[in-house]
């Protein structure tokens, strides 16, 4: 631990002066224990979804995808390898509407997220 120094403010409160390097550290630890709470938080959540039965386990591309930052919708048809334009056709739904759902612009009916599920060959429940 390095040498502190500890200052009085004219207030009374007591400040600690520390490196910049020290900050930075102090700084970098604290942002790891953030992304740590929020592992917790997934995880918490994850397990109360599974233990409510309303839930089900995703293949590890889909969810390395949606870690990646796409939408469950675009990872679904990632993985299976298709285009946006293939699957707008099987579902019978325009691409610039397919890719708003992508994109999180627009939410789909439960009629078109099912339509989505069967283009893609997965169970609907993973869409809606």
């Amino acid at each position: 631990m390095p040498d502190l120094q500890i200052i009085h403010s004219p207030a009374g409160e007591e400040l600690v002066v520390l490196s910049r390097a020290e900050y930075d550290a102090l700084v970098a630890l604290a942002a790891e224990a953030e992304e740590d709470a929020d592992d917790v938080a997934m995880y918490d959540a994850r397990k109360a979804a599974l233990a409510s039965g309303k839930d089900f386990l995703l293949p590890p591309e889909i969810s390395a995808f949606i870690f990646k930052g796409d939408s469950l919708l675009r990872a679904t048809r990632r993985w299976r390898g298709l285009s946006q334009a293939h699957v707008a056709r099987l579902a019978e739904v325009g691409q610039g509407y397919l890719s708003d759902l992508e994109n999180r612009r627009r939410t789909g009916t439960p009629e078109t997220l099912e339509k989505l599920a069967k283009a893609l060959s997965v169970p609907p429940n993973w869409l809606t």
